[in-house]
């Protein structure tokens, strides 16, 4: 069995100078990979996420642009910003950001590494349901994007201010909210 001196190397200097934010959960996510290889556990789905897979184009109780603008916050939350969206300033130094792409990058070796011994873990998750399940949680995440821009495009075509609508469009006559 080879040892990965990395992963082990980065471990050590993450946690001596607590560089990485959330490492310590990484770390216990990424070792207990493998259980959802034999789907033990399995990543939650998100309602509003089910809700979009099931009907994305869906406008029942979306008279105002108060209620798509909170559809769109609902979707915002269980699938992050948009990509219309600014980065969020988070004030972290540059030592900071490097210290969290070193954790990642750690996180992933050990990820790689627990998993890694499992012999035939394609075939492991296919028999397990592991696979139809990571693939129904991709798709509710595509189906949930598609939802929150065509929202976006409802905002727009009712002339709703962002967030109804994408934050480059700027309503007619001040938009309504």
């Amino acid at each position: 069995m080879r040892v990965h001196a990395l992963p082990i190397a980065l471990v050590f200097l993450l946690s001596a100078c607590g560089a990485a934010k959330d490492f310590g959960a990484g770390v216990g996510a990424a070792a207990t990979a493998p259980l959802e290889d034999f789907n033990l556990r399995r990543e939650y789905i998100p309602t509003v996420l089910l809700q979009a897979e099931a009907n994305p184009y869906d406008l029942r109780n979306l008279n105002h642009c108060s209620t798509i603008a909170a559809e769109i916050a609902r979707l915002d939350e269980a699938l992050g910003p948009d990509l219309d969206e600014p980065p969020a300033p988070d004030g972290s130094t540059l030592g900071e950001r490097a210290g969290d792409a070193a954790s990642k990058a750690a996180l992933d070796a050990i990820r790689d590494a627990t998993t890694d011994f499992i012999p035939g873990r394609s075939w492991i998750r296919r028999l397990s349901g592991a696979e139809q399940h990571s693939r129904h949680v991709q798709a509710a995440i595509q189906a949930g994007r598609m939802r929150r821009a065509f929202l976006k495009g409802v905002g727009m075509n009712r002339n709703c201010a962002p967030p109804a609508a994408p934050r480059w469009f700027r309503p007619r006559g001040g938009g309504q909210r």
